[in-house]
Order: structure tokens, then C-alpha cells, then sequence
């Protein structure tokens, strides 16, 4: 069959397997023609239709750099898983750990006995109050200033710490927002860095914190551990630092004043910054505004709040120059001896020590000294570089040491000379022989009764006489002078040696030690030994010590031990303080006849000088061996007062003689110690009633009775009225009796209060049981052989003077007592005008005086001679 030439038809297939393929429905073709017609949908090769899937759009530009929604909600979710178990591990790792010790450091206070400062004994100005001590206002003040929802909101504010950790971070500074508890936390626990790491365990420390602690005790260790400037830290040091009172006493607006003070402590110190005046008093009204907005203060109580200027600067007393160290010390020994602290308890700190001191006693006290001696010291003289002073006051009827003076600057002279003992007391002892001849009834070798009025033999360099003779003993009066008869009574107004070493002998020296012990004096004092030179007072109490008897004295025997601290408390807790029961040291008689020979001494004998204090005085004075120290001792009813001079190397320690000190030829007790005495006792007492002393006085005491009443004709004693002694045998008395020696109750070997060195003779004091002798061979208490009296070199090398004879037993004469060579006038010895006076003289030294006393070549005075009182 023939081709057709007729043309295909256009678009059909020439093949019929084409054909079939157009067809289908799946095919290529009308896939394409439905992918046209609907873009989001294709027919697959079974000819289904399906989404097609869509391709995203590539991110261009800065949409890169944000996340999609889901990652964000995954990163939020697992960060919040984070930060779930990052607190469940921080809350169990992280402790409260202990205190660092800069928040527990406190300083130990001590106060004058009204509550003013003295000095405080270490670096950290704090003293911790208890929250009942500080006022509801001043608590709500803080509050208001610092954290309004303290009692009512959490332990931390998680915003205030991002802005705070933020800030940090990004270099701006310190930033608050932290609520009072983590402010205790930072403080207390932790310190004042600013690093993330701290700022996470103050958020840890704080949360537990609060759930163990009561917000009434962070409270308060808030109040304690803040700063609030002028080196103050606490409430209470704050409220010294700018007020000078105690935190109880604080105003409401002084209080608000140290709450603004949290915020910028330096800079809202209107005294050191009034340029900041502004901005502190924008402070102050801020916290008042807010206590009235807490409905902790009424509109009307805001309104008459006036700003509290603070008080300028007091310079804190953190060292011990001056006074104060001897103060502090003082007051510590006195703490640790009594068994009131112990050495590590009161190194703790945090202890408000109220003494028994009185400023205005204490700055008389200095001042007097001042005056007396520190005006008066030349560099340009050498033995000036070796004076020291020391003094101690004592209220009688309480004990309370009032005031004490321990030398020039603790700083300078570390021993306290008020409290040292190692300086002879010399003839501020004799009164304690006195009482001790009263209190035991004693009796002269001739059987008398000792009364102040008892006639002695006070020739110088006598014998003193023993019940079995001759003791060995001889001490030689102040420049070699004799007295002849005189009374206990003159004999005390002029510190005769002889006859004093003789009625010690007459009492019994044991008896006069105890009767010393019993009125104050420490049983340890050195050389507080037992024989007749103990009259002389080579003991070496202190000060304080004598200070101590003297007002057992004046408390009419009752002693009442002596004290230096008036309370103490810690965190205002008090510390129990022991009794101090009064005893019955010796009796109102024998205290009182002592005061009554005393009083002579003011009145007219060797310490005029006190006079000064225009009170009714009694006192004595002393002077120690080679005037190596000079003492007054005295008392008014309402006080009584000890003052000594000493001296000192000031490199080496080693005691010196006052020698030309001051500018004087010699210093005695009757010159600057009891000026010190009477220009201090005026000032102390100025303004309160005189007082007169109220005595009750032995029988045959009174100072208008006759000398020895009960003699009559008996035989005396060689230590009595014109008895002669060893060298005076068969000298005509002043009476026409011939001297002679009568024992009287002897005795056997070894009783007490036999002279060391004598073989132990006793005395009337001593038993008849004998016993061997302490001091074998004539050795002193220190074993070494005694010296024969005059001999031997003296402690500088130089030759001894005349009167510095060596007493029996290996002891000397302990008291070279310039003391007992003057009267109420003065006489040799110092400065002052005088006269020679004759030997048994008694009276006036006036110019053209007059000479009486015994038949003994008693010569009259004459004015020409230079004097001094001592």
C-alpha cells in the first residue's frame, strides 16, 4: 500500500508507544502543567499529589546572628535546669563558715569611774552591745536607712545582687543593694572584696543564715560589725566616736544621723566635710522621712527633730603614752591576782572596764606633780635625769583607789612607780611601831605603859636594849643629833631614830611586823623583817602598799581592802566582781591615837608642808638609805595619800641619791612629796566639807596629859625618860636619878623578835621555849655577815657619813631620816632658814629660840645656821 503524503497531525506522537506514554496521567508533561498550576503541591510518579517540600531562605546579614525561637526555648530550659541544680549544690556546699577574726577583734575599754574614757588596749575600736541595749528608735533608724522589709521580706534580693554583680563586673565600682542580713554576712563571715565569688556565697550564707538565725541577732551583728567611720566600728563605739556617750543614750535624731552614716561614712562626717553638710543632712531627713513612712515615728515626733551636729574628733587612745598605761597594766594585774579574768580570757577583748578611778582626783594628782617636780627638772643638771614619782590615793571607807601617778610617760618608763617595791619606805613606817605599841598594850624594860606621851632616851647612836641587854643595834639619828628625853609624841613629830629602834624593841618586832601586815602591808614585802631596825622602814612596800595601811589608819583600823575596778561587763553581760568585807585590822583606839600623834606632824613637825591641803591632816614623812627616795604619807578623814620621789638611773635602773636634785642640796619627805600631798588633797577635796577627824583615843593619849603618868618613882627603863644607856652609865637624869639599868620579864634565847644577829635574845614578846638563832654568826637575813656598826664602805663607794651606823644582824640603819634632824621651823638638812637647836631641845626655832628639854647640856639655838624641813 502506497505512503500517504498527507502531513502528522501537530503535537500527536509518531510512535505508538509515545502515544501510550501521552496517555498516562502521571506523565512529565502534565506533572509539569499541575506544577505550574499549583506550586506548593506535586503528583508523584503514582500519581498522588503532596506537599512539596519547601525549601528555607537563607538568613543574610545581622538575622544571622539571632537565635530561632527554638533554640531559645531550649537554651531558656536548660539554663533553668542550671540554675536548679546549681542552687540545690551551692545551698549544700556552701557552710556557714566561722567569724573572721577582724569582726570578732575587740578592744578592752577602760573608763574613769563616771564613765569617761581613758584608754582602750587594742587596734579595733568595737565594743559589742547586746539589741536590748540600743534604743527602738536607733534600730528602726538603721532599718529605715538600710533595709525598710528587713522583719518582713527574704534574706536576699536576687535583683539588687544582678545590678550589684553587674555593675562590678563591668568595672563600675562597689554597688549596694545587698539587704541588711547579707550586709551581716559580708561583714561578719566573709570580707570586703568585690568579686562575683564572694557575692555568691554572701547570696548561699545569707539564705541559711536566715533560717537558722533570728532576725533579732542579725540585727544586732549588724549594729556591732558595721563601719561607721572615725575608726568605729559598731554602734557603740560610733556612739562615742561622734557623741561621747553610750549607745542606751542616744536621741532619735542622733541616731539617724549614725544610720546615714552606713552609706557613706566618711563622706557624710558633716565635722570633717562641711562642704558635705547637704548631702548628709538629705541623709538624715531620708531615714527620718522613712520612719515615718514605717510608722515608727509620728508625723509630729519628726517634726521637732532637729540635725544632731556631731562632736569634734576625739583622737581615740589607742597607745599608752602618759598615764594610761600605767592605768592599764595596773588594772590588769589587779584583774588576773584577784582570779577575776584569767590571761587569755581577757585577751579575748570586748571587756568595758569601769575603774575606780576619778578623773578630777586623777588630773589633781598629775597636776600637783607637775607643779612640784616635772616644772622644776633642769636638762642641764645630771641627778635631774634620775627623778621619778609616784603616788597613789585612797578613799578609806571604800577602798577605791581614787587617783595614782606612775611616773612621767608609760612609754617612756615602763615601771609603775606606784606599784614597784623595791625602795625603802623609811620613816613613814614608825606610825605602824606606834599602833603596834597601842594595840598590844605595850610596855617599856621598866614595866610603863607606852603611850604617845611616854618619855624615851633619844641621845643619838644609843643602844637599844633588849630584855637580856644590849642588843647590838645602835642607830644613829639625822646628823648625828641628840635629842635626849622626849616623847613618843616629839619623837614622832621629829623622826627619831633612837627612840623609835628602841620601841619597837619594847613592843616586840614580831608584833610590829604583824600589826603592819594587818593594816595592808603584803606579808612578801622584802626586808619586812623582824627586828629592831624594822622601825626604820627598810622594808620595800610600794606605794600603792602604804597607801593601802595609811587608810586602815584613817578608817579608824578597819581595813577595807583596796580595789581599781568598780564593774565590768562583756557584751553587756556584768563579770562578778569578789567581796571585799571590811576586817578589824587593829583597834579604833590604836588607830586613833596614831592619827592624833600624827596630826603633830602637819601641825609642827616634819611635814608642814602638807598643810597646804587645809584640811585636818595627819601624815609622815620619810627618806630612804643614801635619800635614794623620799616619801609623804598622810590622810584627811576622806582621804588618804601616798607620794614618793625616787631615784633612778634612766638607763640602767640602778637607784641613785637625790643628791642635788631639783636644785636641792637634799630632797626629803618633807619637801616635794608632801608639797605634791598638800596641793593635791586641796584641790581633790575642794569644793566638799571640811571634815575633822573623829577620835577615840586611848587612855593617856591626850596631848595635854603629863609625860609618863605612871611612873612614880620607878626605876626606867634604858631606853626611857634621861635613862642612860650603855654610854651614859651613872649620867645624872633630868629628874636627879642616877641611870642604872633594870631588866624586867626576861625572856629565854630565841623568843620572838630577838635582834638578828644577837644570839636571838628575846623580848617581851617572846616565849621562854628558846630555839636556835636564824641568824647564826651574826649573818643578816640574807646570810651574809653583818657589818660592825660605822663600818664599811657605802653602796656608791663613798665614805659613810656619820650617822649611817650598821645595825645588829647584819642591817643598817635603813633610814638615814633627814627627817629627824628639824622641827616646825626646819633645821639642817635642806632648804629653808633655822638654826642650830641643842641637843634635848625642844620648841620654836624661831631667831633667838629658846632651849629646854632634860639636864643634859642642852645648848641654846642660834638663827645664823641654813635649814630645811623635811
Amino acid at each position: 500500500m502506497p505512503e500517504s503524503d498527507e502531513p502528522q497531525s501537530q503535537g500527536a506522537p509518531a510512535d505508538p508507544d509515545q502515544a501510550d506514554q501521552a496517555d498516562q496521567p502521571g506523565s512529565t508533561a502534565e506533572a509539569d502543567a499541575e506544577a505550574d498550576a499549583d506550586p506548593d503541591r506535586a503528583t508523584g510518579a503514582d500519581g498522588t499529589k503532596r506537599l512539596k517540600k519547601r525549601e528555607r531562605p537563607r538568613r543574610t546579614g545581622w538575622h544571622r546572628l539571632v537565635p530561632t525561637w527554638r533554640v531559645t526555648l531550649c537554651a531558656f530550659l536548660v539554663g533553668g535546669l542550671a540554675l536548679v541544680a546549681g542552687f540545690v549544690v551551692g545551698y549544700k556546699v556552701v557552710d556557714i563558715p566561722a567569724a573572721n577574726v577582724a569582726a570578732t577583734a575587740q578592744s578592752n575599754v577602760y573608763l574613769y569611774r563616771d564613765g569617761t574614757h581613758i584608754a582602750r588596749d587594742g587596734e579595733i575600736n568595737r565594743e559589742n552591745v547586746r539589741l536590748v541595749q540600743v534604743p527602738d528608735t536607733v534600730q528602726h533608724a538603721v532599718l529605715a536607712a538600710e533595709d525598710r522589709g528587713f522583719y518582713n521580706e527574704p534574706a536576699v534580693d536576687p535583683q539588687g545582687m544582678i545590678r550589684a554583680a553587674w555593675n562590678t563586673a563591668m568595672g563600675k565600682g562597689t554597688q549596694g543593694g545587698s539587704t541588711i542580713t547579707q550586709q551581716y554576712v559580708k561583714n561578719y563571715y566573709l570580707g570586703q572584696e568585690q568579686t562575683i565569688v564572694r557575692k555568691t556565697k554572701e547570696f548561699f550564707i545569707a539564705i541559711k543564715l536566715n533560717r537558722e538565725v533570728s532576725k533579732e541577732r542579725i540585727l544586732q551583728g549588724y549594729l556591732n560589725t558595721s563601719y561607721f567611720g572615725r575608726n568605729a566600728y559598731g554602734i557603740q563605739a560610733a556612739a562615742q566616736a561622734y557623741y561621747g556617750k553610750d549607745v542606751e543614750d542616744l536621741t532619735t535624731a542622733e541616731g539617724a544621723y549614725l544610720a546615714s552614716l552606713l552609706n557613706a561614712p566618711s563622706e557624710f562626717d558633716v565635722v570633717v566635710h562641711p562642704e558635705n553638710r547637704q548631702s548628709a543632712v538629705a541623709r538624715w531627713n531620708y531615714v527620718l522621712d522613712g520612719m515615718v513612712t514605717e510608722n515608727w515615728l509620728t508625723p509630729a515626733e519628726r517634726a521637732v527633730q532637729e540635725f544632731p551636729v556631731p562632736g569634734k574628733i576625739k583622737h581615740t587612745t589607742v597607745g599608752l603614752s602618759g598615764q594610761r598605761g600605767y592605768v592599764v597594766k595596773v588594772v590588769e594585774h589587779y584583774l588576773l591576782s584577784h582570779g577575776i579574768l584569767d590571761e587569755k580570757t581577757l585577751a579575748r577583748g570586748g571587756y568595758r572596764i569601769t575603774t575606780t578611778l576619778e578623773r578630777k582626783k586623777q588630773d589633781a594628782l598629775g597636776r600637783a606633780v607637775k607643779d612640784q617636780v616635772i616644772s622644776q627638772l633642769d636638762s642641764g643638771r645630771p641627778p635631774d635625769r634620775n627623778v621619778r614619782v609616784g603616788g597613789t590615793s585612797i578613799d578609806p571607807r571604800t577602798g577605791r583607789v581614787v587617783a595614782m601617778y606612775g611616773g612621767i610617760d608609760y612609754t617612756k618608763q615602763f615601771v609603775n612607780n606606784a606599784t614597784r617595791r623595791d625602795y625603802q619606805v623609811g620613816s613613814t613606817f614608825k606610825p605602824f611601831v606606834l599602833a603596834a605599841a597601842v594595840q598590844h598594850g605595850a610596855r617599856t624594860l621598866d614595866g610603863r605603859r607606852v603611850t604617845p606621851n611616854t618619855m624615851y632616851d633619844g641621845t643619838n647612836e644609843r643602844m637599844v636594849e633588849g630584855r637580856d641587854g644590849p642588843t647590838d643595834y645602835s642607830p644613829a639619828n639625822e646628823d648625828e643629833k641628840d635629842y635626849g628625853s622626849i616623847t613618843v609624841r616629839e619623837a614622832t613629830d621629829k623622826s627619831v631614830n633612837a627612840v623609835y629602834a628602841q620601841l619597837a624593841q619594847d613592843v616586840g618586832p614580831a608584833l610590829v611586823r604583824d600589826t603592819a601586815i594587818a593594816l595592808g602591808i603584803p606579808p612578801a614585802t622584802p626586808d619586812l623583817t623582824a627586828s629592831p631596825s624594822i622601825a626604820l622602814g627598810p622594808a620595800t612596800a610600794s606605794v600603792l602598799d602604804m597607801a593601802q595601811a595609811y587608810a586602815t589608819l584613817a578608817n579608824h583600823g578597819e581595813r577595807v581592802p583596796y580595789t581599781l575596778v568598780a564593774k565590768i561587763t562583756r557584751n553587756g553581760t556584768s563579770v562578778p566582781l569578789p567581796d571585799r568585807p571590811a576586817t578589824r585590822a587593829i583597834s579604833r583606839e590604836a588607830a586613833d591615837t596614831t592619827t592624833s600623834v600624827l596630826q603633830g606632824v602637819v601641825r609642827g613637825g616634819t611635814g608642814t608642808a602638807a598643810g597646804a591641803a587645809g584640811r585636818p591632816a595627819a601624815g609622815k614623812t620619810g627618806t630612804a638609805e643614801d635619800d635614794k627616795a623620799a616619801w609623804f604619807a598622810g590622810y584627811t578623814p576622806e582621804l588618804a595619800t601616798v607620794v614618793s620621789l625616787m631615784g633612778a638611773d634612766p638607763e640602767t635602773a640602778q637607784q641613785k641619791p637625790l643628791y642635788g636634785a631639783l636644785g636641792q642640796a637634799r630632797i626629803n619627805g618633807g619637801g616635794p612629796p608632801a608639797q605634791i600631798w598638800g596641793q593635791y588633797t586641796a584641790a581633790a577635796l575642794r569644793g566638799t566639807a571640811v571634815q575633822d577627824f573623829d577620835l577615840r583615843l586611848a587612855p593617856g593619849a591626850e596631848e595635854s596629859a603629863s609625860p609618863d603618868p605612871e611612873r612614880s618613882g620607878a626605876s626606867r627603863s634604858p631606853g626611857a625618860s634621861g635613862s642612860p644607856g650603855p654610854s651614859e652609865q651613872g649620867r645624872t637624869e633630868e629628874d636627879g636619878t642616877t641611870g642604872g639599868r633594870t631588866d624586867g620579864g626576861d625572856t629565854g634565847e630565841g623568843g620572838n623578835g630577838g635582834h638578828p644577829g644577837t644570839g636571838g635574845v628575846g623580848d617581851s614578846g617572846g616565849d621562854d621555849r628558846g630555839g636556835p638563832d636564824p641568824f647564826p654568826e651574826g649573818r643578816g637575813p640574807d646570810g651574809n655577815p653583818g657589818r660592825p656598826p660605822g663600818e664599811g664602805p657605802r653602796d656608791d663607794g663613798r665614805p659613810r657619813r656619820p650617822h649611817e651606823k650598821g645595825g645588829g644582824g647584819g642591817t643598817t640603819s635603813a633610814d638615814t631620816d633627814d627627817d629627824a634632824d628639824s622641827d616646825a621651823d626646819g633645821t639642817a638638812g635642806g632648804n629653808g632658814s633655822g638654826e642650830v637647836k641643842g641637843t634635848g631641845g625642844s620648841g620654836s626655832g624661831k631667831s633667838g629660840g629658846k632651849a629646854s628639854g632634860s639636864a643634859e647640856s642642852a645648848t641654846a639655838r642660834t638663827p645664823e645656821a641654813t635649814a630645811s624641813d623635811t
